[in-house]
């Protein structure tokens, strides 16, 4: 079972600015609420029970916002305001799940995954990338059931233009397992047109072995200077680790750029 999820928010949100000079991108509100309690909500309803929130000493108001008590005591008990109680209820549930780990120094989601390595206990884990909404349907969930079908690890996959493979880890596709799932044989981080291999993308969604830790350690940094997930990734697929690409069926939306998070405003006020 997968019980524990990561979720890496030390980024510096460059997309976003100028609101990201002063707010953390992950607590801008989306249709009345942060984003990231979509992203919580996701992990909730998935069954996980444990989640690991990796920040930077620059995003500390995001543990404030979930440490706000004395805050929040002091309100309802002045008002007694029913929606004000049933928000703070909701930010205990979300606390008593929640764990911090530090990732001080922008070096890719591959070092801020290996700042939880202490922390997962089981063989796989969960992770979720905050900029990366899909609503409509649960993504996690759907990739659980794949895990728990092949068990293997799996990552989200959609279909993207040709002319936009460079900015996504694209796949090398191996087989199709059946309509919704294929097993591939590697994956490539921001390749050019040419280099390539489809147009099949890695989305926001991952369920990765605890041994990915292992080739982490040793990877030196990718392009721009990072340690990039996709090259941990390949060291695994290279020792015969199995990885599957699952194609969701909810809809995508990219909150991390200013014109898709005001997209992913109006979208989610039509649900």
């Amino acid at each position: 079972m997968i019980k524990q999820a990561i979720i890496p928010l030390a980024g510096l949100g460059t997309r976003l600015l100028p609101l990201t000079s002063v707010f953390a991108k992950e607590l801008l509100p989306i249709n009345g609420k942060p984003g990231i309690q979509y992203i919580l909500d996701e992990c909730i309803d998935a069954g996980v029970k444990e989640i690991i929130f990796i920040i930077s000493e620059k995003k500390e108001m995001i543990k404030k916002y979930f440490n706000n008590d004395k805050f929040y005591k002091s309100i309802i008990k002045k008002k007694k305001d029913p929606r004000i109680i049933n928000e703070y209820r909701k930010i205990l549930k979300y606390k008593k799940m929640i764990k911090f780990v530090y990732q001080n120094k922008p070096l890719g989601t591959g070092d801020a995954v290996l700042k939880t390595k202490k922390y997962i206990k089981n063989n796989f884990f969960l992770m979720l990338l905050p900029d990366d909404l899909i609503i409509k349907k649960n993504c996690s969930k759907s990739m659980i059931q794949v895990h728990k079908r092949y068990n293997s690890s799996v990552m989200a996959s959609m279909k993207v233009n040709k002319k936009n493979v460079s900015r996504w880890g694209i796949y090398k596709i191996n087989k199709r397992l059946n309509k919704n799932n294929f097993l591939i044989n590697g994956v490539i981080e921001k390749p050019s047109i040419k280099e390539a291999p489809s147009n099949k993308a890695v989305i926001g969604r991952y369920i990765l072995p605890k041994s990915i830790f292992s080739r982490l350690i040793k990877l030196k940094p990718g392009k721009g200077g990072e340690i990039h997930i996709t090259d941990a990734i390949q060291s695994l697929i290279n020792e015969k680790h199995k990885f599957i690409a699952h194609n969701f069926s909810g809809n995508y939306l990219d909150c991390g750029s200013m014109q898709g998070y005001i997209k992913s405003n109006l979208e989610i006020a039509k649900l």
